[in-house]
Parts: structure tokens; C-alpha cells; sequence
């Protein structure tokens, strides 16, 4: 049976190279920090590393290692079961309760990865009779929740509260029982960040639920870096927090949902993917502890990835580079074409510095771009080589008339 299929998998495997859309995985042999070498898949070596969510630099920290190998001879190596039958040890517990803490809420629960949080939300709380309210740029994670339920869909343009208004108002006029609001905190491809403050005062006005996906976001964006409802002044009018421990928090894997209590409740009761999947490694669950003890006092992390990312962005808007507007540490340096887009990376990892092009379908067709993301790793000399760099591979890109 197969050869039959082979034929017409290859014939699309094809097809996406020749758009100049095919992804290469880049092997690299060394932690993830803010240099590392690669090993496949692009010039060997040391490069610069200008494409990874690790925002505070704590992926390698030597305190959060330090907590993880001692966790492996507290707690052992993994769980082998789920969390309601023999699968949840003191460490899980402790974890969701800091997160609770820390966020803001009432409870949380620990999933194995943010999109399977998100996997596990509208499902579990949303029926027929009811209705979610998407922004049209939510991460795919979201979207593909919202498929898994019966609810009635709506999606409203990005950031714009006046269609949102218009959505709601045709799900109240619909009858909804309960109406949900969701949204990212900071939308990945763009690094644009969330009108929440808008958002909620439109949800209080409809009667609706407000849920917010604050991945990129978690243990940077705020003042003491509680995401994006703390930097809008909304952190109790937010009914539930979806987020990843796979980003500033550590970088490793795992997600959860932060909520009011009777959410989480009915979740550990409902929601496919926690009673399904083995439960998050109790390694993961201690570091992470350890990393929200260096929250507290990141105050110099936060500025540092602050000053990196306005550096960057001030450093390329005056070399002409188009870099959409916004102060957070995604800066989407736009290209338009997919396989321009791809070899500028390519040019750029010849020049030391590791970056990848994003194209369809991760993008809109023709808005292909390089995702930048700066780390409070990275030295002001690391930024300046990366300008650099950039203004290199557009020369040559310019020379061979791409």
C-alpha cells in the first residue's frame, strides 16, 4: 500500500523545496545558551544564537542544572503513569502552587506541554450551547483546541477590539450560554502584544470568560515578570493563563493552565490531555521551582533583555532593515519572499550568527521573514556582530541580484 502513497509524498516533499519552503533542522552539540555550535545541517561551529526562546538566558544556568541533578536522585528519572493513578509526586504539587502564586490565580495545573494545555481548555469547558472568541492570529496550539470542541467559533481580527465587539455581540444575540475571549499575550510571529486592559473591559461588558496564552511572555514582560496581565493591570480580571515552562522559565518542556479553581478543578476531572499523558518528569517540575526562586530577583535579567532588544531593533531600523514595530524581544526582521528569506539565514550562518527563516505555512504567504529573538544572554558586542552580520548577507543577497 504504501508505495503507492510514496510517490505523491515525495512529489510534495518536492514541491515545498522548490517554493523555499522546506525547514532544515541544524544540529547543534553543545546546551542551548547564547552561543552554541552546530554540528549538522549548516557551517560547523560556534555561532551566535539569535532564534531561541531562552529570553532570560536560564536554559544552561548553572543553579537550575544543579536543582535538576539533584531532583533525579530525590525523585527518580520519570513518573511512567498519569497524574490520577499513580503519577503525581510532592514536587508537582509544590510547582502549581508557586505558579498559582505567582501568576496570580487560584490554581494551576501541570500539563506536559503548553500545546497540550491548550489542547485540553475548550473541550473540558465548552459546549454546543456555547461560544470561543479567537483572535486571528492565536498560536496553533489554540486553534487546533478549539476544533476539538463543539462550540460555536468566532475570530476577530488582530488586536482589534472593534471587531471583537461585533463577535461578541453576534454570540450574545446567538444565545450563547458562556462566551470565551482568547487570546496571546504576545503573538509569536509578530511580537505584537495583547490590548488586555481593551479586552477585558469588552468581556465584562458581554458577560464573557477571558483567556490569555502567555508563553512568550511569562518571566520578562511586566514589572516582576507575571506576563502580560501584570503589565496591563488586568492580573485578576484574567480568568485562566495558559503557558509554557519551555521558554524564559527554563527552556526544557511542559505547560500549564493558571485559573480560577473551579476551571482547574473540572479540568483535572475532564481534560483529555492530562488524564491521558504521562505526567511532566519530576526533573523538569524542580528546576523549574528553582527558576521561579530566581524570578524573584531577575530585576537585572529583565533589564539587560530589555537594553539587548532595543539595541537591536534601534541598530536595524537605521540600517534600513524592515523590523515591525514593538519593544519585545521577538523582532521579526521582514524579507517578503520565502526563499529570500532562507538563504539570508543561510548567509548569516556562513557569518556566524544562527537565525531561521520563517515562511509558509508558519507565515502569511509573502510575508516571510527572520525571527530574531534576543536573549539577556547576549552581550552588547553580540548584538552589534548580529547587525552586522545582517547588513553583510543583504549586501551579498543584494550583489548576486536576489
Amino acid at each position: 500500500m504504501f508505495d503507492s502513497v510514496r510517490a505523491d509524498l515525495a512529489a510534495t516533499l518536492d514541491e515545498i523545496r522548490a517554493a523555499g519552503l522546506h525547514k532544515p533542522e541544524r544540529v547543534i552539540g553543545t546546551p542551548q545558551s547564547a552561543t552554541v555550535a552546530v554540528t549538522a545541517g549548516g557551517r560547523p561551529g560556534e555561532v551566535l544564537n539569535f532564534c531561541a526562546n531562552n529570553y532570560l538566558g536560564l536554559a544552561d544556568h548553572p543553579e537550575v542544572i544543579a536543582a535538576a541533578h539533584e531532583a533525579l536522585d530525590r525523585w527518580g528519572y520519570g513518573m511512567a503513569s498519569v497524574r490520577f493513578i499513580c503519577g503525581t509526586q510532592e514536587v508537582h504539587k509544590e510547582l502549581e502552587a508557586r505558579l498559582s502564586a505567582f501568576l496570580g490565580q487560584e490554581d494551576t495545573i501541570l500539563y506536559s506541554s503548553c500545546f497540550d494545555a491548550n489542547g485540553g481548555v475548550f473541550e473540558t469547558l465548552l459546549g454546543a450551547e456555547d461560544a470561543v472568541i479567537s483572535d486571528a492570529l492565536n498560536h496553533a496550539s489554540i486553534i487546533d483546541g478549539i476544533r476539538l470542541s463543539k462550540a460555536r467559533r468566532f475570530r476577530y481580527a488582530n488586536r482589534d477590539m472593534a471587531d471583537l465587539e461585533k463577535q461578541l455581540k453576534e454570540a450574545t444575540e446567538g444565545g450563547a450560554r458562556r462566551k470565551l475571549i482568547v487570546t496571546d499575550g504576545v503573538f509569536s510571529m509578530d511580537g505584537y502584544v495583547a490590548p488586555l486592559a481593551d479586552v477585558c473591559d469588552l468581556a465584562e461588558r458581554y458577560d464573557a470568560m477571558v483567556m490569555v496564552d502567555d508563553s512568550h511572555a511569562v518571566g520578562f514582560v511586566g514589572p516582576g515578570g507575571r506576563g502580560t496581565p501584570e503589565l496591563h493591570g488586568v492580573m485578576d480580571r484574567v480568568d485562566i493563563i495558559t503557558g509554557t515552562l519551555g521558554k524564559a522559565l527554563g527552556g526544557a518542556s511542559g505547560g500549564y493552565v493558571a485559573a480560577r479553581a473551579e476551571i482547574v478543578a473540572l479540568l483535572r476531572q475532564r481534560s483529555r490531555p492530562y488524564l491521558f499523558s504521562n505526567t511532566l518528569a519530576p526533573v523538569i517540575a524542580a528546576a523549574s521551582l528553582k527558576v521561579l526562586d530566581l524570578l524573584e530577583a531577575a530585576g537585572d535579567l529583565r533589564e539587560r533583555l530589555a537594553a539587548n532588544t532595543q539595541l537591536f531593533r534601534s541598530r536595524m531600523t537605521a540600517e534600513g532593515f524592515d523590523v515591525l514595530p514593538g519593544d519585545h524581544a521577538i523582532a521579526p526582521v521582514m524579507i517578503g519572499d520565502a526563499a529570500k528569506a532562507g538563504r539570508m539565514a543561510e548567509l548569516l550562518l556562513e557569518r556566524g550568527v544562527y537565525v531561521i527563516g520563517f515562511s509558509y505555512p508558519v507565515v502569511p504567504q509573502g510575508q516571510a521573514r527572520i525571527r530574531v529573538q534576543l536573549s539577556a544572554a547576549h552581550s552588547t558586542a553580540d548584538v552589534d556582530r548580529a547587525v552586522d552580520a545582517f547588513v553583510a548577507a543583504r549586501a551579498e543577497l543584494d550583489a548576486a541580484g536576489a
